[in-house]
Parts: structure tokens; C-alpha cells; sequence
């Protein structure tokens, strides 16, 4: 049966495994983006041990492949009694190790606000948490979006190693299709334009980000001379 043939019955389920994809990645993507901050702002902490076991967590975590801490989460830790579910332990798993490389983000971004903002900050009575809530985070946005949205990017793809635990995603769908019906090369052609359609809008609203980014940061250089 020619492949186009059967396009009626997979691309109604490609599609909703498509948008289980999506899901798996927002979600993925907040809770990294909450333990990234986390991470980021206890790297810079004036203690070292936090700031010790951040850098440690950020080392392990980007020196490690996504797909084993992906195993540690779904295979080691029911062997302590943790079961978690399949979609649950790649929301996790990508989570946590996305967590690693926002952190790095957030950091730049911090870094480059100019010291004298924190200083003017300080001098008229605000905390060091006042500081950077209203004052440094605020002003690092413009520095920290366009890397974020790539590593949006990055996430939605990396999504497809959830296929590995059984995970309800697209790669996951398009390997159970191909077992029943032997066409890998039309399954994985389309699975492959789906996160093409999935991803692509987000690469080029990153790279508007960036050249907004770029813009700004000429203005504000140009304005201060």
C-alpha cells in the first residue's frame, strides 16, 4: 500500500503525539527555568558551600548525556522506592539537566548589568534581594531571552530520547507506527517535519530577540558616549 495512502490514519495520531511533545516541553522548560534561577543565584552566593554545590550540579550536569540522567531517573531510583511515571520522569530528567545550562544563562545575564546599578541600589537602603529582584534581573532580561529561546529549541528537540522510556511523545508514535506498518523512511520523514514546524518558529524568534538584543545594546552604547 503506497505510503500517502496511509497518511489519513498516521498524521491524526503523529499530531496529537506531536502536541504531547509540546507539552512534555513547556513543562520541561518551566521547571528548568525555576531551577536554573535557583541555581544561578546560589553560584553566586557569598557562601561557599552553596556556591560550591551549584558549580558541582552544573559540572556533573553538562558533562553527563541527557539519556543517562534520563535512566537514573526512570531505572535507579525505583530501585529506592521512587517510581515515577514515564512522562513524568522526562519532564524531570529534561528539566533538571536543561536547569544546568539555564543557569549558565541567567548567571551571563547577571554578570552583565553594570556593577554601579547594584551599588546605586544598595546606597539608597534596598536589600540584596531587592537588588536583584527589581533592579538586576529586570535589566539582564534583554541579555538572557535570546539563549533562552534556543534553549527552548534544544528542549523540544531533546524530547525525543523520552521515546527510550516508553514517554507518550512524537519519536515514540512514529516507532510504533513503523513496527506495525514497516515504512520507516515516510514516518520519520514526517516526525522529522513536525519538530521542523514545532522548531522553526522558535529559531527565528530567537534570532529577532537576538538582533532587538544587539539594537539595544548599540543604542544604549551609543547614547552613553
Amino acid at each position: 500500500m503506497p505510503p500517502w495512502s496511509l497518511l489519513a490514519s498516521w498524521m491524526p495520531q503523529l499530531i496529537i503525539a506531536a502536541g504531547q511533545t509540546l507539552r512534555m516541553a513547556v513543562l520541561a522548560y518551566a521547571l528548568g527555568a525555576a531551577v536554573g534561577l535557583l541555581i544561578a543565584i546560589g553560584e553566586m552566593s557569598r557562601r561557599p558551600v552553596v556556591a560550591g554545590a551549584c558549580r558541582v550540579y552544573i559540572e556533573f550536569i553538562r558533562a553527563t548525556p541527557t539519556l543517562t540522567q534520563l535512566f537514573l531517573i526512570y531505572f535507579v531510583l525505583p530501585s529506592i522506592g521512587i517510581v515515577i511515571p514515564q512522562f513524568v520522569a522526562a519532564v524531570v530528567a529534561l528539566g533538571l539537566h536543561y536547569a544546568a545550562y539555564m543557569a549558565e544563562t541567567y548567571r551571563s545575564g547577571i554578570s552583565g548589568v553594570p556593577r554601579g546599578q547594584r551599588e546605586a541600589a544598595q546606597s539608597i537602603g534596598m536589600t540584596r534581594t531587592e537588588t536583584l529582584r527589581y533592579v538586576i534581573l529586570p535589566q539582564s532580561v534583554r541579555i538572557i531571552l535570546p539563549p533562552m529561546v534556543n534553549t527552548a529549541v534544544s528542549l523540544l528537540k531533546d524530547t525525543s530520547v523520552a521515546s527510550l522510556i516508553a514517554a507518550p511523545e512524537l519519536m515514540l508514535r512514529a516507532n510504533d507506527l513503523t513496527s506495525e506498518y514497516y515504512m520507516p523512511m515516510p514516518l520519520y520523514i514526517i516526525a522529522g517535519i513536525l519538530y521542523f514546524v514545532m522548531a522553526y518558529p522558535m529559531s527565528l524568534f530567537a534570532r529577532h530577540l537576538e538582533r532587538l538584543a544587539r539594537r539595544g545594546y548599540a543604542v544604549a552604547h551609543g547614547s552613553s558616549r
